[in-house]
């Protein structure tokens, strides 16, 4: 037996994290994540968040698995305004206690998960230094139920 090749397989766990709530249907809502838990994979290549971004259904908790391809780390915060604010201080080093808050090394895979309670936008982003002034960051638009 021939073994898949990587990226098959890793389009293959992607499908099976995400499911069918991310896009498999027709019509209005077919991009919504949610509601529920729901997993979703990002890739941060070229300093760039891959998708920069998503819709979930308010009341959704996404487990965020990031896989970091570029040669470089980077860190994925998701929150508010304040926040971001506290980050672009960069008062800290490493992330991972924090629900929203993951330090990603190059080459490497973190996850982290984030409730999503209000309707609105939530911006996620990368805080190192010049980062986020290159365009490292996305928005999750929180949907109302």
């Amino acid at each position: 037996m021939t073994p898949w090749p990587r990226a098959a397989l890793a389009a293959l766990v992607g499908v099976l994290l995400v499911g069918p709530a991310a896009g498999c249907g027709d019509g209005a809502g077919a991009d919504v994540l949610g509601p529920g838990e729901v997993a979703v994979e990002l890739r941060l290549h070229h300093s760039r968040f891959v998708p920069e971004d998503l819709t979930v259904e308010e009341g959704t908790t996404v487990r965020f698995v990031i896989h970091n391809v570029d040669p470089i780390d980077h860190e994925f915060i998701v929150g508010g305004g304040a926040v971001h604010a506290r980050h672009e201080k960069g008062n800290e080093a490493e992330h991972g206690a924090v629900p929203g808050e993951v330090s990603v090394p190059a080459g490497e895979t973190r996850s982290t998960t984030f409730r999503f309670d209000r309707p609105g936008t939530v911006v996620y982003a990368c805080h190192l230094p010049k980062h986020l002034s290159y365009g490292m960051e996305g928005e999750v638009t929180v949907t109302p139920r």
